[in-house]
């Protein structure tokens, strides 16, 4: 039995999990040097994102996250690494299947408050995806 008032219980049961799936993470380095060399970028003064697609675009997307010691020490990377998971939690089912999203915390990182760092990743994911969407007047011929 878990103690009250412990994150796991059940308020939230309805709204989804409460951490970035397994399944969406990303572990391997040639996954983000792909995003990260052959992807596109998009940069915020808090973050960079890069984004990318795999040869199989029938996996689910995939994250990683980068959080360098320029941002801070170790309490301090770990904190920005729970927030950017937990804000890319919910903006999961933006990414079309087969991309893979590395988010890059920048310095300014450290001092953000969470609103901010959704603001801009917001911002940044965006850009990335417009980019990625074929553009009206090509197909119309104008």
């Amino acid at each position: 039995m878990t103690p009250a008032g412990d994150s796991r219980t059940c308020p939230r049961a309805n709204q989804g999990p409460l951490v970035l799936p397994s399944v969406s993470r990303m572990r391997r380095g040639e996954e983000f040097a792909g995003a990260v060399r052959k992807g596109s970028r998009a940069g915020r003064p808090t973050l960079v994102a890069h984004f990318g697609m795999r040869a199989d675009s029938d996996e689910p997307p995939l994250v990683g996250f980068v959080v360098s010691r320029a941002v801070g020490g170790a309490v301090t990377r770990n904190r920005i690494k729970r927030q950017l998971r937990h804000l890319m939690r919910d903006r999961l089912d933006r990414l079309p299947r087969g991309s893979l999203l590395v988010v890059r915390a920048n310095p300014p990182a450290a001092s953000a408050r969470s609103e901010r760092l959704a603001a801009e990743l917001d911002v940044a994911l965006d850009r990335l995806l417009r980019r990625r969407e074929p553009s009206t007047a090509h197909r119309d011929g104008r």
